[in-house]
This record gives structure tokens, sequence and C-alpha cells, in this order.
């Protein structure tokens, strides 16, 4: 017996049809069109998931050249008390990678039909990978703009917007049973691509102004990011998933079932922000990078079980077995008041200690799945005749 993936969870997903609304104007006329001229020159051989994980492991290259120029994101702040630089190339081939990134991200679905390996795996996997990389794209650009710009507790918040709407969107369909995808996605996607690339020819100093009436371009971005979340995404899935209820198309799950998904991700959300904001050592400030990567790798094991449920079509879990470490070291920190020292190396060790457990979760429901349908995920088995 699978042991993430139940028996009616893997049954589930052999009744599962991908069911998705794409009403974005740069989407339709722009993206769309050039991802058909690009998977033309893709071979036939490559299998759709093995574009996915290509282009995260750029997203990952990307997180891996800013913790190393940037560790701390010192780098453009006006004391720099560590002394780093950032070199122009790096800027340059972020935006690249970045937009290889998304390319392959917009093929691979074409890829799967094109090569009639279409299935839940490759959803699965793409959108789990995607839950991941919320974390570690805006965790580039935040070296733009650095702790003089932005706090990093400002940007622990700045964060966590971006991962509930990610997380929101799968919510959405667990209850309309539609995939609704966000115009916010594209656009911030192209923002970030051109962000990086202007950065790297105009040098990121160039951000660091003071505007007309005392704000500055940090300023900007942070609050963008906030409103264009309630105006192009929260707004938007609420009303889709009020509508899908007035006129019976969705899921019609009770108030209290329909809102359990909520559950885990609120849970986190405190757990987190009370570390953040009342840390004894202040360790937002003194690991942010390590605090960033802890938080969005539970964040994205959570998101994954979300969609395992919406997918299968089976009750989403209302808790997350990452709390109970998480929990634990919270309760040494703040009972016995720990050393800067010793609550950095506890956070050090959690962040290891999850993301094992992540990649390892990840892995299994991969692999239960093959076995299941009996597929492999990086490879395209000849049809047997």
């Amino acid at each position: 017996m699978s042991r993430f993936l139940s028996p009616d969870k893997l049954e589930g997903f052999e009744k599962y049809k991908y069911n998705s609304i794409d009403t974005s104007i740069l989407s339709n006329n722009v993206m769309h069109p050039f991802w058909n001229w690009c998977v033309q020159y893709c071979p036939p051989w490559v299998a759709p998931n093995l574009l996915t994980f290509t282009g995260f492991l750029l997203t990952v290259l990307n997180f891996l050249l800013f913790s190393y120029y940037d560790y701390g994101f010192h780098a453009l702040t006006q004391e720099n008390v560590t002394e780093d630089s950032i070199p122009w190339w790096v800027w340059a081939v972020s935006a690249v990678n970045l937009f290889v990134a998304y390319t392959l991200d917009g093929i691979d679905g074409k890829q799967a039909r094109r090569t009639g390996t279409s299935g839940p795996l490759g959803e699965l996997f793409d959108h789990g990978l995607d839950s991941y990389s919320a974390v570690l794209i805006p965790t580039c650009l935040y070296s733009i703009f650095g702790r003089d710009e932005l706090s990093p507790l400002r940007f622990f918040f700045v964060i966590w917007n971006i991962f509930i709407n990610f997380y929101l969107t799968h919510w959405e369909k667990y209850n309309t049973g539609v995939m609704f995808l966000p115009w916010g996605y594209d656009f911030t996607m192209i923002g970030s691509c051109l962000l990086l690339l202007v950065t790297s020819v105009i040098g990121p100093k160039a951000w660091h102004i003071t505007l007309p009436g005392g704000i500055t371009p940090g300023f900007i971005f942070e609050i963008v990011l906030y409103f264009s979340a309630m105006i192009t995404s929260q707004t938007v899935i609420l009303w889709n998933i009020y509508k899908s209820y007035r006129d019976r198309t969705g899921k019609m799950r009770s108030f209290l079932e329909a809102i359990r998904p909520l559950v885990p991700v609120a849970t986190f959300f405190t757990l987190s922000t009370v570390w953040a904001l009342y840390s004894p050592t202040n360790i937002i400030d003194r690991g942010p990078r390590l605090f960033y990567i802890l938080t969005g790798t539970i964040f994205s094991n959570i998101n994954c079980r979300l969609i395992v449920a919406q997918m299968s079509d089976t009750r989403c879990e209302g808790f997350n077995g990452l709390f109970i470490p998480y929990a634990l070291v919270m309760g040494i920190v703040f009972y016995f008041h720990v050393s800067p020292m010793t609550e950095l190396l506890l956070l050090t060790v959690l962040c290891c200690v999850c993301s094992v457990a992540h990649i390892y979760y990840g892995s299994k429901v991969v692999q239960e799945m093959c076995e299941h349908f009996k597929i492999a995920c990086f490879h395209i088995k000849p049809k047997t005749k």
C-alpha cells in the first residue's frame, strides 16, 4: 500500500481531467504563440517533466548565485557590513535563466500533448515545483533593493503575500474544479525578467533613488505586489468561488469543508510570523535567507498536499506534520531564551530537516504515481503495440 497516496487518492487521479480558464491578454496574445513556436523545436523524445525540472533547476541556480554573492542582502546597503558585491553578469545570467525557466514552464504541457503523454503526474509535478519557486524567485529580486529599501521583516510579508496568492489559486480549484489562471503570473514573470536585465545594464544603484514625495522604487515594488494581489487575484478568486456555489457548478462542499485547506496555511502563517516578530535574538534580521527558505519549504509542502487533494478530489489535510519540529524549535527558542548563535544553529538544522522531509515527500509521491500509472517521470516509454 502506498505510504503517501492512499487508494482513494490514486483512484481520484485516474478520474482526473485538467480543466482551466486563461483570460490573460499577455498569455493568450503573446506568450502562447511564442511557446507554440518554441515547442516545435523540442525533440519528441524529451519528456515534459524533464523540461519542467530543468526550468526549476535554473531558478535554483539563480538562488545559489545570489546566495554566494549577497547571502545576507547587504550588498546594496550603504554600510555593506559584509563587503559583498554582485557582478553585473549575475543580473544578466539570472534574467536569462528566469526567462528560460518561464518558457520551459510554458511549453511542458504543450510537449505533453504533442507527445501524447498528458496526465495528472505532469500537472502535479509542474505546480509542485512552482510552489517551491515561489520563494526562490522573489528572494533573488530582493537583492536589487536590499535591507535599506526593505527590511528583512517587511520582505518576509511580501513573500507571504506571494505564497497566499499562489495557495488561493489552488484553493479556488479545490472548490470550483477549475484552474482559473491568474493574470498576475505572466506579468510578474516578464516584469521580473526585465527588471533583472535592466539592472545588469544600468546597475542596481539606479533603483536606490528617492522619487517625488519621498517614496522609493523599493516601496513601489512592495505596494504594487500587495495591490495587484488584491485586485487581480484575491477578489477574483472569491468571486469565482461564490459564482460556483450560486450556479451549482463547483464541488458544493459545506462551508467548513470548503475552508478546511485554509487551516494549515493560516496555522503556519501564524507560527512563522510569531517567530519573525518576537524572536529573542531577532532571527529574521540575522538569518533572513535561511528563514525565507525554511518558510518557503514548509509552504511548498502544505501546497503540494492541497494540490494532491484537489486533483484526486479527496479531503484536504487540516494539519501538516512539519509543524511539529517547527513548533518544537520555537518552544526551545522562546522558553530557554537561547543565545543568538544557538537560535541560528537551530534555524539551520530545522531548515535542513524540513528540506529533506519535503524532498522525500515529493519524490515518493512522484514514485508512487509512476508505479501506479506505469510511466517514467523523466523518460517517454515507447508505446506497446
